[in-house]
């Protein structure tokens, strides 16, 4: 059984980080990832707000942190952690799809996943018609007629980018304003895309492929059959933390880690960090979790 001073749960912007500090510390540390690409994070499209730099893809940024990371730590793919347990002797096991390791700490940044409208038809149509990332599959859209899920910044973007990739677009949004940050309400503006107000999605239908949704009005019940290619779900995430749970760590009613401000759990030893503690969901907050994490899992095995 190989033994680590930090294991860490996750690779993305917190947990890359978590093991760039861990790293630099000399603790003996390895990444452990399920599938590298396929977290929420590689699916940001452009951001504008992260320091440093004016324009990037969150594909492009996590390759450049892990480049970082990995100059010190391993990262082992396709490694999915199945169970964490903390034993009487002060000792962290770790069991994963690969082996079981043993530690003196574990970071969990796991984050999270897309929220599903949970309406029939979406789970039929998952990869033909119904997808949660622009990223990926908008590029199957060009001039075809598309729907986008939601009112926040997420919704937004997807929707700028899909645009800017020749789709025709329409937002459905359950509310009669967006969420979405003012600087990206101006971007919308500015890309001339209409929002259906005020609806939800109450079935999405098709033959091989999606053909169309029935939107409802909530406020005035009437129902609506839109033809479309297809559609964008953005409504927000939530925290994959069964793993955590089931090794004990307290969560919040939405399933998201309770954590103090060092990011420790209420267990000794097991760390959290990034969107899978809820509060600000941003690329920065979860890089400045991941950092504020590994100084206290190595502050408190050296205490």
């Amino acid at each position: 059984m190989e033994e680590f001073d930090l294991i860490i749960v996750g690779g993305g912007p917190a947990g890359l980080t978590a093991g760039i500090y861990a790293g630099r510390q000399g603790m003996k540390t390895i990444i452990l990832e399920m599938m590298i690409g396929a977290g929420s994070g590689y699916m940001v499209p452009l951001m504008e707000n992260y320091p440093g730099f004016n324009l990037i893809s969150g594909k492009d940024l996590l390759e450049k942190m892990r480049k970082q990371a990995e100059k010190r730590v391993p990262i082992a793919n396709m490694e999915e952690v199945k169970e964490i347990i903390k034993n009487d002797l002060g000792h962290v096991i770790v069991k994963t799809s690969k082996c079981t390791y043993k530690t003196k700490s574990v970071i969990i940044s796991t984050g999270s996943r897309h929220r599903r409208l949970k309406v029939p038809g979406e789970v039929d149509f998952v990869g033909r018609g119904v997808c949660y990332c622009a990223t990926c599959d908008g590029p199957l859209y060009p001039e075809k007629d598309v729907v986008v899920i939601g009112g926040g910044n997420a919704a937004v973007q997807e929707s700028i980018y899909l645009k800017s990739l020749g789709c025709n677009v329409t937002i459905i949004h359950r509310r009669n304003k967006l969420r979405a940050e003012k600087y990206l309400q101006e971007k919308l503006e500015e890309s001339n895309i209409p929002i259906i107000w005020d609806s939800i999605v109450e079935q999405i239908n098709g033959d091989k492929n999606v053909d169309n949704v029935i939107l409802r009005n909530i406020k005035t019940e009437k129902t609506n059959k839109l033809s479309i290619d297809g559609i964008f779900i953005a409504i927000g995430e939530e925290p994959l933390s069964k793993v955590a749970q089931n090794a004990g760590v307290e969560v919040d009613d939405h399933g998201y880690v309770n954590t103090d401000k060092s990011q420790r759990t209420n267990i000794p030893g097991l760390y959290a960090a990034g969107d899978i503690t809820g509060g600000i969901k941003q690329w920065v907050v979860a890089c400045a979790e991941g950092a504020v994490a590994a100084i206290s899992a190595y502050n408190d095995t050296i205490d």
